[in-house]
């Protein structure tokens, strides 16, 4: 396989709050809404992502919808209105919640904390991990520690403790047999269904802030929220190719590709690890500094800009890089 070097030009171009923290100056998230988290759960297993499981509206919820809506041949409202939710009744058995035990394996790091915010800093890590063990939960249940403290108060992360959690888990984890070790178990752990379409496009769209997937029928069979260029760095409209994808990717940081950058001539190569710049892959594109990667802030996407790259959770990403080959065309539209 083809070795990519993953060059710093997709970094978020907009301030990015923890997982666990408000934008100054916004109030209180609502309170989950266990009729909301249903419908996510559905529609996340069925590959159109509402972004992150958390119970509450939002855009990514409304490009979910609209895409499930196509598929069914409903009206594109991207509402929760009677016609959809006759449609998602007939995949009522998959529950918005589970209870489940948490396991040693699910709570162990290593992890990073404080994380450094200079890349030169950054690259002296073991790895770009994540912050702390509700950080880990939360991202294989596709979901925030914020979302996890409200379904669980009282919450206490231990071995044999029994939470409430978003019913992120697949119907397969029977992965190729041909994968790396580490990607399987990076599949495993963000709860990756192994039973996914084949891509034969991708068509990003700028307006829309959407990734779709259509098979070689050319039918809808997945869409994702994604974050995508900005005024600096925009969107390369255009046909473009998929030249291979890297899993768990170190992260080679050029000062130079970056118009907001303030130690020009700074090199410095960050270890793997999900909470790196571009998460746990890389897909990359025919052109060139150009790809489609995960992210360490999942609540950030479709919200933010980028430095040009197409962003997504990283469970998507690694939903996505299942689904593609090199032979899966690639669209940027505006």
């Amino acid at each position: 396989m083809r070795k990519f070097s993953v060059l710093a030009i997709c970094l978020t171009a907009a301030s990015a709050y923890p997982a666990s923290a408000e934008a100054p100056g916004t109030s209180a998230k609502p309170l989950v809404d266990l009729n909301i988290l249903h419908a996510q759960v559905i529609l996340d297993h069925l590959g159109f992502s509402p972004g992150i499981l958390d119970g509450r509206e939002g855009r990514s919820l409304v490009a979910a919808l609209k895409g499930f809506q196509e598929t069914r041949g409903l009206p594109k409202s991207g509402k929760l209105d009677p016609a959809t939710l006759w449609a998602l009744h007939a995949y009522r058995a998959l529950r918005p919640t589970r209870m489940l035990t948490v396991t040693a394996a699910s709570l162990a790091g290593p992890f990073v904390n404080p994380m450094p915010k200079d890349p030169l800093d950054q690259a002296r890590l073991p790895a770009m991990a994540y912050r702390d063990p509700a950080e880990k939960l939360a991202e294989s249940f596709h979901t925030t520690p914020e979302v996890l403290a409200q379904l669980n108060p009282g919450m206490q992360l231990k071995p044999g403790a029994v939470l409430k959690l978003p019913n992120a888990l697949p119907t397969s984890r029977d992965y190729p047999a041909d994968l790396r070790p580490d990607w399987r178990a990076t599949l495993n752990m963000l709860n990756v269904d192994a039973n996914q379409p084949r891509a034969a496009k991708l068509v990003v769209d700028k307006s829309d802030k959407t990734l779709s997937v259509y098979d070689d029928a050319g039918q809808l069979v997945a869409l994702f929220s994604a974050t995508m260029g900005s005024s600096h760095d925009p969107l390369p409209i255009g046909d473009w190719k998929i030249q291979g994808a890297d899993y768990n990717p170190k992260f080679h940081y050029n000062a130079e590709l970056f118009w907001d950058a303030k130690n020009k001539g700074a090199k410095a190569t960050l270890p793997p690890g999900p909470n790196g710049p571009v998460g746990v892959v890389w897909i990359d594109l025919s052109k060139e500094h150009y790809g489609i990667h995960g992210t360490p802030e999942p609540q950030t996407i479709g919200r933010t800009e980028s430095h040009g790259c197409v962003r997504l959770t990283n469970w998507d990403a690694a939903r996505l890089a299942q689904m593609t080959s090199t032979s899966t065309k690639v669209v940027f539209q505006a």
